[in-house]
């Protein structure tokens, strides 16, 4: 085998390892290590939990001293600053590995390149690239947050066949049926924070838990909520899972104490005519480490994510039913597209049955 095709043998191997652990190391990356000395391995490495030693740590520790002259495969380019664990480029440098091949280059502004500049200046040969559109599909939460500032972002919303999410009597339960509810559990179970605006909130009395999935004490639970219009008696709060509320400054201090003795922590935003800003929004949940937010609705708000351009995935769930009604709901609000060809797209789309409903997702692009 030419030495591309070597190359690429063990990163699929080192991917493969990465994609273990997907529920514990967010906000960090998934990353997997693969030590090789003379076609055989002899280390491997999985980052399995936030704070605790990387994939590279662990598999040339595996290695032991058969790491010296050896190649170390990566589907993250190596750390080089002190974080909550020391510079993986440090415990490289020491194990006496003679070549790094990484899949891509950290997008993180603290890393970004320097991890392999360290290697390289120290006499160690590097090499990226290796099957990198791989190694992005692993981590597009990680890149996301990273890169852009913001979590990762997928609007679900459950509509009937012609477009609604309520009736014109705002009536909404149940669209969809039980099987595709408890599908979307598995959903909410799989995301840090689930956002919702204060008007599902007085029409529904949502609770917003998890009843199946791993994560059965559930996302935290954001609030849309420009002027603290959510009821402090709100189901929101017999939940142990936390509520934020984000509000702009103009928002009533009074509502503000109710709602924090009810349970709830108050987000003040800045304001875009009016509202509270849902690119500020999505900046404050990144700094809180918030890396997956699902957004469930209404429709004002799934507009407001997709007028900020600050949609990645989309769910949408459909009902064989008709509503009907010029008044009824629609599932997305705004201003919307002037025309077919300025319409948000999605892409690489899946549709899949789940008991009576259809459910199509995608990527979603802008034009």
């Amino acid at each position: 085998m030419s030495r591309n095709d070597v190359d690429v043998h063990f990163m699929r191997m080192a991917l493969r390892l990465a994609a273990q652990p997907r529920a514990e190391t967010l906000p960090n990356p998934m990353v997997g290590a693969v030590v090789v000395r003379s076609g055989r391995v002899v280390g491997r490495g999985t980052h399995r939990k936030t704070g605790g030693p990387h994939a590279e740590v662990l598999a040339l520790a595996q290695a032991g001293p058969s790491a010296r002259g050896s190649t170390l495969y990566l589907t993250l380019e190596p750390c080089s600053h002190t974080g909550r664990t020391p510079p993986c480029t440090e415990a490289i440098l020491k194990s006496g590995i003679f070549r790094v091949v990484a899949a891509m280059v950290d997008p993180n502004p603290r890393v970004r390149g320097r991890g392999m500049r360290k290697l390289r200046a120290r006499g160690v040969r590097t090499a990226v690239g290796i099957l990198e559109p791989e190694a992005r599909a692993l981590n597009e939460v990680f890149i996301t947050r990273v890169s852009k500032q913001r979590p990762f972002v997928t609007v679900k919303l459950a509509q009937s066949l012609d477009g609604k999410i309520a009736t014109s009597a705002g009536k909404s339960r149940w669209i969809s049926g039980p099987a595709a509810r408890r599908w979307a559990h598995r959903l909410r179970a799989e995301s840090d924070a689930l956002l919702v605006g204060v008007r599902t909130v007085l029409a529904d009395d949502p609770q917003l838990t998890v009843r199946s999935g791993p994560n059965r004490r559930g996302p935290i639970r954001v609030v849309l909520d420009s002027m603290l219009r959510t009821p402090p008696n709100a189901r929101l709060f017999a939940s142990k899972s936390p509520v934020w509320i984000a509000a702009t400054p103009r928002a009533s201090r009074k509502k503000e104490l109710w709602l924090r003795r009810a349970g709830a922590e108050i987000l003040r935003l800045p304001a875009d005519r009016g509202r509270v800003s849902f690119r500020a929004l999505l900046k404050a949940l990144a700094r809180r480490e918030v890396s997956r937010l699902l957004i469930e609705g209404g429709g004002e708000v799934v507009a407001s994510a997709l007028e900020a351009r600050a949609v990645d995935r989309a769910v949408w769930v459909i009902a064989p039913k008709i509503l009907g009604g010029k008044n009824a709901v629609p599932a997305v609000g705004g201003k919307g597209s002037r025309s077919p060809n300025h319409a948000v797209r999605l892409e690489e789309t899946h549709v899949r049955r789940v008991g009576e409903d259809w459910i199509l997702e995608g990527k979603v692009r802008f034009p």
